[in-house]
């Protein structure tokens, strides 16, 4: 029964967003979405627990591609940033407003960067490429100023969007949402190559991290160390791919706010040293 709090307390959470946002708004799509996505990350949390290798990926690509092929290119939901900011300034409670203040706003201080590691269709497609661990773990703190302009530039297409107001707005958003992940995945998908790790998008150019990154230094869930277990063999730092200094169990440890809670840390320690 242990071995369940975990997959069920993440499915409880769930279902009591998904509860609450259908008995507020009255729509049951959001009874859906949300309860979808809990038993997703259920499944791959159990699934994990259990031992089975691919877990994570199971819910990576059964939330991933429910919210980039259905929500995204089915019902021409706009679920990249533009289409939060696009949302938000039009002031409708939609689908890409809500799911950025679950997983990407408020979520982080529950999970951290979680979604990261669980339900990024960009990231899901970026993991099949051959670097998981990264070759070089030394970080190249001048290309983060990327993410922060990548963000100032959604936003300020957004801004004038507006201000212009074509014809067909949300033609436009759709479009949008179509080109961005093109983009993204050209980008992801060569700096994997050029910096030899499949998680390089994250570090240096994903946007939404600018909203994820300060909460995620709260995060109530995160991986800790056994001092006494403890041997200092530093694999778990070396198989980390986002560089999270795994041996220190501060908050400010090294890259503290880039953990994606993936485990491979945990897989990696020879000691059973690591717990979430």
């Amino acid at each position: 029964m242990k071995k369940l709090a975990l997959p069920l307390g993440a499915w409880l959470v769930f279902s009591a967003i998904a509860v609450t946002l259908f008995l507020v708004s009255g729509h049951i799509f959001y009874l859906f979405n949300f309860l979808y996505i809990g038993t997703m990350l259920a499944i791959g949390l159990y699934l994990y627990i259990r031992g089975y290798r691919h877990a994570r990926r199971v819910t990576q690509l059964g939330v991933g591609l429910y919210m980039l092929v259905f929500l995204g290119f089915i019902l021409g939901e706009n679920m990249q940033l533009s289409g939060f900011f696009y949302y938000l300034f039009l002031g409708v409670f939609q689908a890409a407003v809500i799911h950025y203040a679950v997983a990407k706003i408020i979520g982080p201080f529950l999970f951290g960067r979680g979604w990261c590691g669980y339900a990024c269709w960009t990231a899901m497609v970026l993991d099949f490429l051959p670097f998981k661990v990264p070759a070089d773990h030394a970080r190249r703190p001048g290309l983060g100023v990327l993410r922060y302009i990548v963000f100032a530039v959604t936003l300020l297409f957004v801004v004038a969007v507006f201000l212009f107001l074509p014809a067909d707005l949300e033609r436009i958003l759709f479009i949008t949402f179509i080109a961005g992940n093109v983009v993204y995945y050209a980008a992801g998908i060569y700096l994997a190559y050029r910096f030899r790790g499949n998680h390089a998008f994250c570090k240096y150019l994903c946007p939404v991290t600018v909203f994820l990154k300060p909460a995620s230094y709260f995060a109530l869930v995160r991986v800790r160390k056994s001092e006494e277990k403890c041997v200092n063999c530093k694999k778990c730092v070396a198989g980390c791919p986002m560089d999270v200094d795994m041996l220190d169990n501060s908050r400010k440890r090294k890259n503290a706010t880039e953990c994606i809670l993936c485990g491979e840390c945990i897989r990696s320690c020879p000691k059973n040293t690591l717990k979430v």
